[in-house]
């Protein structure tokens, strides 16, 4: 593309004329290649999609000369065509999202609570240790099919297994709380 290059209105009849013989019906066909690409590069998420279809009109306005005599085919194609190297300029240009924060560094009070966690897992019960290990592992579908899994191996229903993990965590936390007072106590 030329540098500077802007849109004349010479060169705007010169695109209406490819477009169709009929000054009204190019009119109409310009339009409605306007349209459709704004809805692509609204569809494509694009953030500026009425800059890029007109960025994509002036690219094609200024191939012209070179493509008037010896294109053959649906006009609106050859636009589509340059609307996806229009896009792919867009995506190679526009800036990479900021990075996230840094996660926090724990706090002494987490660390206590996760000592603590620790040592009263490892106060449980073998069986129970291994239960609520095995029930709050996986995520999404994988947790579900984890849990039926348990409960079949347990040969209990689905909602007695939740009872008894529910149960085990409820110890659980007042050991945590209990154990983390005791620290900062003491």
């Amino acid at each position: 593309m030329k540098k500077n290059w802007s849109l004349t209105q010479e060169s705007f009849d010169r695109l209406l004329a490819w477009l169709g013989a009929d000054p009204e019906e190019a009119g109409r066909r310009y339009e409605e290649i306007r349209r459709s690409l704004i809805k692509i590069f609204t569809c494509r998420g694009c953030h500026e999609p009425e800059d890029m279809a007109d960025e994509t009109i002036n690219r094609v306005v200024a191939k012209l000369p070179d493509i008037e005599a010896g294109y053959t085919g649906e006009r609106a194609l050859y636009f589509y065509g340059v609307a996806n190297k229009v896009q792919l300029e867009y995506l190679r240009r526009r800036p990479a999202p900021p990075a996230p924060p840094p996660a926090p560094a724990p706090s002494e009070e987490d660390e206590r609570e996760y000592e603590c966690l620790l040592h009263c897992v490892g106060g449980l019960s073998p069986d129970h240790r291994e239960l609520v290990l095995q029930y709050y592992r996986e995520e999404k579908r994988a947790k579900i099919d984890n849990r039926k899994h348990l409960a079949e191996r347990l040969g209990i229903a689905l909602n007695a297994l939740r009872i008894r993990a529910h149960r085990i965590r409820l110890g659980l936390q007042k050991c945590v709380e209990e154990c983390v007072a005791r620290q900062a106590a003491g």
